[in-house]
C-alpha cells in the first residue's frame, strides 16, 4: 500500500467525489456503544486522514526492523544520528495503527501479517530488561540507544504502550489461519515475557527505569495522574509477572489521593494531574493509555475515566475560547489542542498552562475524536479550509503550528501520529478498544483492580 501524498486542494477532490460514491459506507455495527452517526462527507474526511496518516507508520516506517522511527522530518533536519532510531512506545501506537489499516482495507491482509510478523521478529531479539524494552534502539543494528544519561535499560512505561498493542495483535490473529495462530501466539510470548513485578524494586508502586549499569539510579515512581495508567493495569493483568492490586491502589493512586476536587475553567479535574497545583497536564495523558483500554462507562473507586478524559479535553476547549493570551487561530470552532510536541523553542508538552508562542499540535484534537467529536471534527475543518497545504504533507498533518508566530515546520513524531489513526478508529466503532478490552487477561485484570465498565464480563 502506497498512497499518493495528496495535497489539501486534491483531498477536498477526493472528499467530494467520495461523497457521490455508492462503496463510500460506514462500518461501525448500529449496536455498538460507540458508533456514531456522520454524513459520508466526514466520514471521507475521517478517512482520508487516517489513510494518510497511517503512512508514517508503513511507508515511513524503519526498513530493517519495520517499526517506529522516533521522528521523521521532511525538512531534512534532524538529530545528529537520528534517522534510524525507532520508539518503542511509538511503535505500539504504530502496530495498532497497522491493525487499523487491515481493518479498513487499506492494507491487504498479507502485506499487513507480514509486516506485523516483522516487527515482532524484531522485537523478540533485541535487548530487552527484565522482559521490557528500552525507550529507543537503533533500528538497523538493533542496540538500545540512551535515552539520557542513566536511562539506557528497561523503559516499563514505554513498554506498556507496547504492550497494549500485543494484546491487540493477538486477539485480532489468535482464531486465523495456523500462519496467523502463530503469531498470535507470538505476540502473547513477548507479553508474557515483561517482568511487571521486577519494576515494584521490592515496594508497592512502579518504577519508570532500571538499568544494568546504573540499577534504580533514575529513581522515577510512577504515581498518577498522568499518561502512565496502562503501565499499571498491565502490570497488574500479567498472567506471568503480575503485581498486586495494593500497588495500584497504595502507588498509583496514593492510597486515595490522586482524587481531587480541582476544577478548570470551572470544569471538574476529578483526578490530581502530576502537575503544579490547579494545573492540567498535556493531552497525552487523556490518549495514550486509552488507546486499547476503553474508558467509556469505565470506573473503579477513584473516578470515572470517560469523565476524566472527556473533562480534559474540555478544559483545552474552554482555554481555546478563553484565548487569554489573544493568540491568533484560538476557539473552539478553530484551533485546540496542547500536548507534547514541537515548538517554536525545542520539544515540549504543551498544555493550558504553558504556551508561550501560540504553538497548536494537531493530534491533541484530532485523537480526542471520541471524546469530543464534534470540536474535533470542527478543528479538523478549520485545519482543511483555513490553513490548508501549511499543516498538511506527506504522512497527515504536520505534529505542530502556531499562526502567532508564522511557523509551519514540516516535521512528524511517532507519538503524536499514532493516536490519530487509532481513536478515529475507536470513535467510528471502537474496533482497537474491542479487541483490547475482550482479552481475558484484561478482564481479569480490571476486575482485579475493582474496576467496572459496560465491556467487562460477568
Amino acid at each position: 500500500m502506497k498512497l499518493k501524498y495528496a495535497t489539501f486542494t486534491a483531498l477536498l477532490g477526493i472528499i467530494a467525489i467520495s461523497c457521490h460514491s455508492p462503496t463510500n459506507k460506514h462500518t461501525a455495527s448500529s449496536s455498538d456503544s460507540v458508533a456514531h452517526n456522520h454524513d459520508v462527507s466526514e466520514d471521507s474526511l475521517l478517512t482520508t486522514v487516517q489513510k494518510q496518516t497511517l503512512q508514517y507508520f508503513w511507508e515511513g516506517a524503519e526498513p530493517n526492523s519495520g517499526l517506529a522511527r522516533e521522528r521523521i522530518h521532511i525538512d531534512g533536519e534532524y538529530p545528529q544520528n537520528d534517522q534510524n532510531v525507532i520508539t518503542i512506545g511509538g511503535s505500539g501506537f504504530g502496530l495498532m495503527a497497522i491493525l487499523v489499516g487491515i481493518h479498513n482495507e487499506f492494507i491487504s491482509k498479507a502485506e499487513g501479517f507480514a509486516h506485523l510478523q516483522k516487527s515482532l521478529n524484531f522485537l523478540g531479539k533485541i535487548d530487552r530488561f527484565q522482559g521490557a524494552w528500552s525507550h529507543w534502539y537503533f533500528g538497523d543494528t538493533g542496540k538500545a540507544k540512551a535515552f539520557s544519561a542513566n536511562d539506557d535499560g528497561g523503559d516499563i512505561v514505554e513498554t506498556a504502550f507496547m504492550a497494549e498493542a500485543l494484546i491487540c495483535i493477538r486477539e485480532f490473529y489468535k482464531n486465523g489461519s495456523p500462519e496467523e495462530q502463530k503469531l498470535a501466539a507470538q505476540a502473547d510470548e513477548l507479553w508474557k515475557g515483561i517482568n511487571w513485578d521486577f519494576y515494584r524494586n521490592g515496594k508497592d508502586l512502579l518504577y519508570w527505569h532500571w538499568s544494568p549499569k546504573h540499577g534504580w539510579g533514575m529513581n522515577h515512581a510512577i504515581q498518577g495522574f498522568d499518561e502512565c495508567m496502562i503501565a499499571y493495569i498491565m502490570a497488574a493483568s500479567s498472567p506471568t509477572h503480575p503485581i498486586p492490586a495494593s500497588t495500584y491502589h497504595k502507588g498509583w493512586a496514593r492510597d486515595g489521593a490522586i482524587k481531587t476536587y480541582i476544577k478548570k475553567y470551572d470544569i471538574p479535574t476529578l483526578v490530581k494531574h502530576n502537575a503544579k497545583e490547579g494545573e492540567v497536564g498535556p493531552l497525552f495523558w487523556a490518549h495514550y493509555s486509552f488507546l486499547g483500554l476503553n474508558p467509556i462507562g469505565l470506573k473503579d473507586q477513584y473516578a470515572n475515566y470517560e469523565d476524566v478524559v472527556t473533562n480534559h479535553t474540555k478544559i483545552n476547549i474552554a482555554y481555546a475560547n478563553e484565548n487569554p493570551k489573544k493568540f491568533k487561530g484560538y476557539g473552539a470552532d478553530k484551533g485546540w489542542g496542547w500536548t507534547a510536541s514541537y515548538s517554536t523553542n525545542g520539544y515540549n508538552a504543551h498544555h493550558p498552562d504553558n504556551d508561550p508562542t501560540g504553538v497548536i499540535s494537531p493530534t491533541a484534537a484530532l485523537s480526542s475524536m471520541p471524546y469530543t467529536p464534534k470540536e474535533s471534527l470542527s478543528f479538523m475543518h478549520y485545519l482543511k479550509d483555513s490553513i490548508g497545504d501549511k499543516v498538511w504533507g506527506k504522512y497527515g498533518f504536520y505534529d505542530a503550528y502556531s499562526e502567532t508566530e508564522n511557523w509551519y515546520p514540516q516535521r512528524y513524531l511517532a507519538i503524536d501520529q499514532g493516536p490519530i489513526v487509532v481513536m478515529i478508529q475507536n470513535y467510528k466503532d471502537g474496533f482497537i478498544w474491542n479487541l483490547f478490552m475482550q482479552a481475558p487477561d484484561m478482564q481479569a485484570g480490571l476486575k482485579k483492580l475493582g474496576f467496572q465498565s459496560p465491556k467487562l464480563n460477568n
